[in-house]
């Protein structure tokens, strides 16, 4: 039987300063991003619309405050309002973790959208240019949370090779959600849109397939991990992750429908 190793939380400490796992990911995440842009730049029918690297900079400014912003106030609102409303500080202490990706989704369309009419480009053009790169960025969150021992996972048959004792949570055998989120919803969810992304796609195809991907996957994912809390109705009972991530499967399927609706549609 395996055991979380509960590493230290703290990466290093230099004087006063903690320097945190949680927040080295978020970093790797980032720098993946601009490496990534920059090869998705050097694509020909990327390059041929005009894209260039010091977008790639801009785009990375707005999307940081989007993932902090966002992120942390659907925790706040979709997760844990409860106990921020009692403990209203913990709200801007976002290195202990607890970083919603669907408020973080959010909060980079809203964030996109600010930056394409600034610059005055299509929104769907930013958005099917920036697809391919977020999942990797989402698996070094997970990551991220399993360091920190966050979202333990549903009881798993002790007879499950890498089922797991999360010591702070009991000495039942759990599965490592955190991980198989990071490789399906995260790598998995990569190479399927690295490798669409890479031939000329009409306008919303690529954003369409990541949000119906992303939705499915993590409605997948979701039957391993412990919910924050589950929601019934029609005598179906899903957990909160499985709530919001219906609404992307249905946006990414209109967003495909719309995108392949016309045969001969004009590549973005």
């Amino acid at each position: 039987m395996l055991t979380h190793p509960m590493p230290d939380p703290v990466a290093l400490s230099l004087g006063p300063l903690a320097v945190r796992w949680y927040g080295l990911m978020y970093l790797l995440a980032f720098a993946q991003f601009l490496l990534l842009g920059r090869q998705r730049i050097q694509q020909p029918h990327i390059a041929a619309i005009g894209w260039k690297k010091e977008d790639l900079d801009d785009m990375l400014f707005y999307g940081v405050l989007g993932v902090i912003i966002g992120g942390r106030l659907g925790e706040v609102l979709f997760y844990r309002p409860a106990f921020f409303l009692e403990h209203p500080l913990e709200i801007v202490q976002v290195w202990h973790g607890g970083m919603s990706f669907h408020g973080g989704f959010l909060g980079v369309l809203i964030a996109m959208a600010w930056w394409a009419r600034k610059i005055d480009r299509n929104l769907l053009d930013v958005l099917d240019f920036i697809a391919p790169l977020v999942p990797l960025g989402y698996a070094a969150g997970r990551i991220g949370n399993f360091i920190n021992a966050e979202l333990p996972g549903r009881l798993a048959d002790p007879s499950l090779p890498w089922a797991m004792i999360w010591p702070n949570v009991d000495n039942l055998p759990r599965h490592p959600s955190p991980i198989y989120q990071a490789l399906v919803d995260g790598v998995l969810l990569f190479v399927v849109l690295w490798l669409f992304s890479r031939k000329p796609r009409p306008r919303m195809a690529v954003s369409g397939l990541f949000a119906l991907g992303y939705g499915c996957a993590r409605f997948f994912t979701e039957y391993f991990r412990m919910p924050d809390y589950e929601v019934s109705f029609a005598g179906i009972t899903i957990s909160a992750g499985q709530m919001l991530s219906l609404p992307m499967i249905a946006l990414g399927l209109v967003m495909l429908g719309l995108a392949y609706r016309k045969t001969g549609s004009r590549p973005a």
